[in-house]
C-alpha cells in the first residue's frame, strides 16, 4: 500500500509498505480522507514537533476516516463509514483512574513521534485500528465532512474546560481551522455573541462564513476592555495572552489552547492576578469526539473550514497551501478512491 511518510526535515516520500492485518482486537480500515494538521508540517517541515523529534519514518496524519475493510469480529460490516479516535490512552496511569484520559501520561497518538517506535498514523490506504478506537459514523455525515471531528473535537475540549459557553460572550483568538471550530461550535453551544481574531484577512472571511459575529484584524483593530466571559486563546503565540486577559472580565475564563513552542515565551499577566481570571489550559479531547461527530451529522454550518482537498500523491502540494494560511484552512487529503 502507498504511504506518506516523513523520514526527516523536508524529506517526504511515498513509501510502498506491507498491508497491515488486523489482530484480535483490531479492525482494517481503508482510508479516505485525512485533513493535515499543524504538526504534520512541523514534521515534515522541522523533524519535530515541540520536543518531539524524528528518530524514525513516520506515517502522517491524526485526522482521518474511512470504511471498515475487514473486522474479523464480524460486528462491523465491509464498508460501513468510521471515524478514527486517534489517542490511545493507557488506561493505568492516575490520570487515567481519573477519568482524564486526554491528559493520560503514557498516551500513544496516531501520527506522533512522542514515543519510540513512534505511532504511526493514518496517511496511508489502509491501518488497524483498536475496535475501541472505531466510531460508526451516522447515515446524515459525509465522510468529506466527518474528517473535521479531530479538530472540532479539539475545540469542543477548549470549550468544556471552560465550563461552557451557553449565554455567554465568546472571544476566540486566532482563526486558524481549531480556532473557527471552536467559535462555530461556541455558537452552536448557545453563546450570546461569539467574536474572532487573527492577523490575516483570509481566516476571518471563513469565520464569518460559519456565523461568528464579528471578526477583528489584529493590527487594524482593537479588542473591547474587559467584554468577554471567556476567551479561547488559539494562536499558540505568547505576545496574544496579555491582550486576550484584557479583554476578557473581571473573574470571566480563558482558555489556552494553542500551543507554545518550546522555551521560556514573555507575556503580559498582570489582569490574571488584578481580574481575578481562571487561566486554564486544554490538551487534546476525550468524549468530546463524539459530540464532534454528532455536531457534525447535523449541520453543515462548518463546511467552509474546509478550503483545499488533494489527492494523496499531491501531498507535497497540499503540504504548501496547508502551510499558508493567508489563502487556506483546512487542507484535506483522498487517501483512497472510495
Amino acid at each position: 500500500m502507498k504511504a506518506l511518510v516523513v523520514h526527516g526535515a523536508g524529506d517526504l516520500r511515498f513509501d510502498e509498505l506491507p498491508a497491515p492485518s488486523p489482530e484480535p482486537g483490531q479492525v482494517l480500515v481503508r482510508n479516505t480522507h485525512g485533513g493535515i494538521c499543524g504538526s504534520d508540517l512541523h514534521y515534515y517541515r522541522h523533524g519535530a514537533v515541540g520536543a518531539f523529534t524524528l528518530r524514525e519514518p513516520l506515517v502522517l496524519g491524526h485526522e482521518v476516516v474511512g470504511r471498515i475493510e475487514n473486522d474479523p469480529s464480524g460486528t462491523l460490516p465491509t464498508g460501513t463509514a468510521v471515524a478514527i479516535h486517534p489517542a490511545s490512552p493507557c488506561g493505568q496511569c492516575p490520570e487515567c483512574g481519573a477519568g482524564v484520559r486526554n491528559v493520560c501520561r503514557n498516551a500513544r497518538y496516531f501520527g506522533s513521534a512522542a514515543s519510540c517506535p513512534h505511532t504511526q498514523g493514518g496517511f496511508s490506504e489502509y491501518m488497524t485500528v483498536r475496535q475501541d478506537q472505531i466510531r460508526v459514523l451516522p447515515a446524515t455525515l459525509p465522510l468529506s465532512r466527518a474528517v473535521l471531528a479531530e479538530p472540532l473535537a479539539v475545540g469542543l475540549h477548549a470549550l468544556s474546560r471552560a465550563g461552557g459557553v451557553a449565554g455567554a460572550k465568546v472571544l476566540v483568538c486566532g482563526s486558524g481551522p481549531i480556532g473557527i471550530l471552536a467559535a462555530g461550535a461556541a455558537k452552536a453551544a448557545g453563546a450570546e455573541e461569539v467574536w474572532t481574531t487573527d492577523l490575516l484577512e483570509h481566516p476571518l472571511k471563513i469565520a464569518l462564513d460559519v456565523g461568528v459575529d464579528r471578526t477583528v484584524r489584529i493590527g487594524n483593530e482593537s479588542l473591547p476592555d474587559q467584554y468577554f466571559d471567556v476567551a479561547i486563546e488559539a494562536s499558540g503565540a505568547s505576545v496574544a495572552v496579555g491582550p486576550t486577559l484584557a479583554a476578557v472580565r473581571r473573574r470571566g475564563v480563558m482558555v489556552q489552547l494553542g500551543m507554545f513552542a518550546p522555551g521560556p515565551r514573555p507575556a503580559e499577566l498582570s489582569a490574571l492576578v488584578a481580574k481575578e481570571i481562571d487561566f486554564r489550559g486544554a490538551f487534546r479531547f476525550d468524549t468530546e469526539f463524539d459530540d464532534a461527530i454528532a455536531l457534525l451529522a447535523g449541520t453543515d454550518v462548518l463546511d467552509p473550514v474546509i478550503t483545499h482537498t488533494f489527492d494523496l500523491t499531491d501531498a507535497v502540494a497540499a503540504m504548501d497551501v496547508a502551510a499558508d494560511p493567508g489563502s487556506s484552512g483546512k487542507v484535506v487529503l483522498r487517501l483512497s478512491d472510495r
